[in-house]
This record gives structure tokens, sequence and C-alpha cells, in this order.
């Protein structure tokens, strides 16, 4: 399910909502375990995972970002930097799972957010593939994704 994007005097929120059919525990561990996380975010990792403490973010030259936490409540809200716009995730237990939210804050919209919000939403079904032992081909659904989200942020920037 494509993001809702609500522009903003300032850039815009995307909101991203997915149904898994897994415990909030489980998908709690796919956030915030390193293991887990470089297998859906290669260059992310978990530093000091505490509200206060740090996520790192592999720069391709070689380079490592802390990202700081902003708030953590185990099992329920991971929210951290993400340069100047922020990501949050929101987890809450349903009868048969998990509610998976994500929220990115964008400070400024740019040629490089519909990539961001493809990336995103690519992250969060390979997190669900994996949690139920399947592989997403992930630059075809990132691709795809890509150009959906060129037209939703056109739209948006144009309201």
């Amino acid at each position: 399910m494509i993001a809702k994007i609500e522009k903003k005097e300032r850039g815009c929120i995307a909101h991203f909502e997915r149904h898994v059919e897994h415990s909030v525990k489980e998908v709690w561990s796919w956030l915030t375990e390193n293991e887990k996380l470089a297998q859906w975010f290669n260059e992310l990792r978990v530093g000091e995972l505490r509200e206060g403490g740090f996520m790192k973010f592999n720069m391709p030259d070689g380079t490592v970002e802390e990202l700081p936490i902003t708030e953590l409540k185990k099992h329920a809200v991971f929210e951290f930097s993400w340069w100047a716009d922020s990501v949050r995730f929101e987890l809450a237990q349903e009868s048969n799972g998990c509610k998976l939210v994500l929220i990115e804050r964008i400070e400024k919209i740019t040629d490089h957010t519909p990539k961001d919000l493809a990336g995103w939403h690519v992250c969060l079904d390979v997190i669900a593939a994996l949690m139920d032992g399947k592989t997403i081909a992930r630059m075809e659904e990132w691709k795809k994704w890509y150009e959906e989200y060129i037209q939703v942020i056109g739209e948006v920037t144009q309201s």
C-alpha cells in the first residue's frame, strides 16, 4: 500500500502502514537487532539502543554518520533523526498480528524525496517478507514504487 503524503507548511509527512501476522515483539526485533536490521537495510545499524542513543549509517565513502534516537518506547515507538528529517516506527498489537507504521517527517521536498519514499516502502515490504520466510526482488520493486512516488510527490507539490 502506497504511503499517504500530507503537505505541510514546510515539507511533508509520509505515513506508511502495514499489517504483519507477527507479534509486536518479533517486529520490534527486526527494527532494533543489528543482525536482522542488516537483512533489510544493510547500511543502517543500532549504535546505542536508548532514547538519546544513536543509529549508525555507513556511507558509501566508508564514513559513518550517527543519527540520534529521539524517542524509544520498547515494543511501541522507535524514532530517530534522518539527517534534517526524522523516521518513526510505531507498533501496535492487533488480534492476528501487528500494525507497523512508519512516519517520515520530511523537512524539504527535493528530487531525492521519491527515492527515499520508495526505499522505505520496499524496506517495509522486505521486513514482512523476511518474517514470512520469503524474499523480494528489491530493485525491481524499488523501481516500480519510485515511479509511483514521483507522481505522488508531484501531486503533493502542486496542491
